[in-house]
């Protein structure tokens, strides 16, 4: 990866983005940018405060209650109640996306996480959650499938006259772009592609995030996701390498292996996790499907972050289609990392939550659409 990332071709590719003006696209949308994300240099930003909302996720408990569980201040929202009956409720459907606020004294930042799988429920929940888009500093995908980014053009559409200009976007990189089909128990068949008119039409900033990176200056990447744990990388989709009417991924800016390939297996080489550190007691982890594995995601936010102490680890864990001995070893690994809370998501899978909040009680927390979790220092 290093190879690719400083290679002379690499560089040449960048820089003639950046001069020209020009995408991936062959020029067809001509103020579309592509930058470098900064990297991270030295100690990593310290926060705090973070608040993570779940702007959608497939489970909404309307009546759960909220509460202090340790030191995180837990809260869930039921339903937009006033003086008349709510006309609208919170959507639940496969996909995620999350809101996120963080502080360093006087200084906040917010951060947007995917954009789940359809306009209509993201747009709707981030009214009834109150969210102003027009407060973004930053967006983020995790990786390029559909049930991350399937609301992105509906949310852009709805939003983009609010949005900050140049409003940086941070990808994995080139991959993400890549067209894709998807095989789920009985379903196969398109799994879509990112929209780069629609990105351009919205005046963001690409900035490809390979290596760890900055974010928003309060939090930072993983960059690319290294396997080292038993961790199994599992292949629901296959990406489509090549471009066509300017929709898909470039073949120059793969990796080389990637490059002459025309159909091939997802190894979510490009999949990332987002992080914060909150001061004085360790990192917050998100990861929004950790195809990569979980476990993978967490060591790899430790190892470049330097930071040893886990406070939180969030997300979906993509845990669902794996068997009973499989997700046990994956409690057992983290448990061995010690995070202080488990907020699991999304894919996680009943089958390992119920074995998470069977062997972490007290560090375990459902989650639920609307909840909001704040961290503190």
């Amino acid at each position: 990866m290093s190879d690719y990332l400083g290679s002379p071709a690499r560089r040449r590719l960048l820089a003639a983005m950046s001069a020209s003006g020009l995408g991936l696209a062959g020029g067809v949308f001509s103020n579309i940018r592509v930058a470098s994300a900064q990297a991270l240099g030295g100690a990593v930003p310290e926060v705090d405060r973070l608040s993570v909302r779940v702007v959608t996720d497939s489970y909404h408990h309307a009546f759960e209650p909220g509460r202090k569980i340790g030191d995180v201040n837990v809260e869930r929202f039921a339903f937009a109640l006033s003086k008349e009956p709510p006309r609208k409720a919170l959507q639940n459907e496969w996909g995620l996306s999350m809101h996120l606020e963080s502080a360093r004294g006087t200084e906040t930042r917010q951060v947007m996480i995917d954009f789940g799988f359809t306009p209509e429920t993201l747009n709707n929940n981030l009214e009834l959650l109150g969210i102003n888009p027009a407060n973004l500093d930053a967006l983020v995908l995790s990786h390029g499938h559909y049930d991350h980014f399937g609301g992105m053009v509906g949310f852009l559409q709805a939003h983009r006259a609010k949005l900050k200009p140049g409003l940086p976007f941070y990808l994995g990189g080139e991959e993400c772009f890549c067209t894709r089909e998807a095989g789920v128990g009985a379903s196969a068949g398109s799994f879509g592609a990112l929209d780069r008119k629609a990105i351009a039409d919205a005046n963001l900033r690409i900035m490809f995030a390979e290596q760890p990176s900055l974010i928003a200056g309060h939090a930072f990447t993983t960059g690319w996701i290294s396997r080292v744990s038993f961790e199994k990388v599992l292949a629901p989709s296959r990406m489509t390498v090549g471009m066509k009417d300017g929709v898909g991924c470039a073949p120059e800016a793969l990796p080389p292996e990637k490059r002459a390939v025309t159909v091939v297996p997802d190894d979510f080489q490009h999949e990332q996790a987002t992080c914060f550190n909150i001061k004085g007691k360790g990192l917050v982890v998100l990861t929004s499907c950790g195809h990569r594995g979980i476990v993978n995601s967490v060591k790899g936010a430790m190892k470049v972050s330097g930071v040893n102490k886990v406070h939180a680890v969030l997300g979906g864990f993509h845990l669902a289609p794996h068997p009973t001995e499989y997700l046990r070893e994956t409690v057992m690994a983290l448990k061995e990392i010690n995070p202080d809370y488990l907020i699991p998501m999304h894919c996680s899978g009943e089958g390992f939550i119920a074995i998470a909040q069977q062997e972490m009680p007290t560090k375990f927390i459902r989650s639920s659409t609307g909840s909001r979790y704040t961290f503190t220092a």
